[in-house]
């Protein structure tokens, strides 16, 4: 026993050690040796080489720097590098490709959003891939609640106000969103529909410009980022109506939820979030050690104030077996909730 502490004892003798022991085990509980064996060769040859990182949007970005600040904790962690593979374009379907068809290894990850992982195979009618067999959940990172906000110039302080308002004007408001199809415009397209509103939908490249057209008074209401809307919030150009998702938010305590004032429609509970997928076919063993080494660089201070800061929450109660159970669960709700905001696929 004393050898396998010794950190100059080659690391194949400590691989068989740890075989040998995890074999003991199996035949004092009566589980399959093989299947046993096998999990435990897995688990200690994880990893060999550098892990890559595929993140779906440009350097600079909010994904992007908690794509970089994991991967770095990531590679502190395992001893080997983890680096980070920017491939933008294309609605974050050429990075999922590229760990679709890399090695079922656990070395190729990308860190991807809802949009990027699970509703783009309702966006697109063909893919190159398979979400559900190509790519593997591993643990999410975080919730990625957005905040419906209106121009301080709307006579209205929280979502029953709005809704009366919207009422009173059928037919004469727009809204924006960040794109088409985005949980923006679904959160937005599901309000009107239930205010029987018919308010139209501009659809922003992006939310900077969004933004930009909220606080200068050319659009009275959007949805967005904490990251992007915070500081028009905090300069009272905008106000704050409510947070998607199940729960507040530590940057805006104040501004409560859709479900708090009255409304639990699937279009205003669920939350959009960041998340860690693997290749399809990894190992279990593999896949589960990536996620406790996920969640173990969540719990520190400098990951954990990093996901703060962007806006959004961190997510340090996860598994790849959660992750896979909600990913089922949510498939058919954002289905759904596209086909009502009548996106068709391209």
């Amino acid at each position: 026993m004393q050898t396998s502490r010794n950190p100059t004892f080659p690391a194949s003798l400590r691989r068989r050690h740890m075989l040998r022991l995890a074999v003991a085990s199996a035949a004092a509980s009566g589980l399959p040796l093989a299947s046993v064996a096998q999990a435990a060769s897995d688990k200690a040859a994880f990893p060999t080489k550098a892990l890559r990182v595929v993140v779906p949007f440009a350097p600079g970005g909010a994904t992007d720097v908690l794509a970089r600040s994991v991967s770095d904790r990531l590679g502190q962690q395992l001893g080997q590098p983890a680096i980070v593979d920017n491939r933008p374009g294309a609605a974050g379907l050429l990075a999922c490709d590229a760990v679709a068809k890399a090695a079922a290894d656990g070395h190729t990850l990308t860190l991807g959003t809802t949009s990027t992982m699970l509703s783009n195979q309702f966006m697109f009618k063909k893919l190159s891939y398979d979400p559900q067999k190509d790519l593997v959940p591993v643990m999410r990172i975080c919730w990625a609640p957005i905040v419906l906000v209106t121009n301080a110039q709307i006579p209205v302080r929280n979502l029953q106000e709005l809704m009366a308002y919207i009422s009173a004007n059928k037919g004469k408001l727009s809204y924006g969103s960040y794109g088409i199809g985005s949980q923006g415009h679904l959160v937005l397209a599901s309000l009107s529909n239930l205010t029987q509103a018919d308010m139209s939908h501009i659809a922003y490249k992006g939310e900077a410009p969004m933004v930009q057209d909220l606080v200068g008074g050319q659009l009275m209401m959007g949805i967005g980022s904490i990251l992007s809307l915070k500081q028009h919030i905090d300069s009272g150009k905008l106000r704050a109506i409510s947070f998607t998702g199940p729960n507040r938010v530590p940057a805006l305590p104040d501004v409560p939820t859709f479900a708090e004032q009255g409304h639990r429609e699937d279009a205003f509970t669920i939350s959009g979030w960041l998340g860690i997928a693997a290749t399809g076919g990894t190992p279990a063993p593999v896949v589960e050690q990536l996620g406790a080494e996920v969640r173990k660089a969540l719990l520190t201070r400098e990951v954990n104030a990093r996901v703060l800061v962007a806006g959004f929450v961190p997510f340090t109660d996860d598994s790849p077996a959660r992750f896979q159970a909600d990913w089922k669960r949510e498939l058919p709700i954002w289905k759904k909730l596209l086909a009502d905001a009548g996106v068709q696929p391209t």
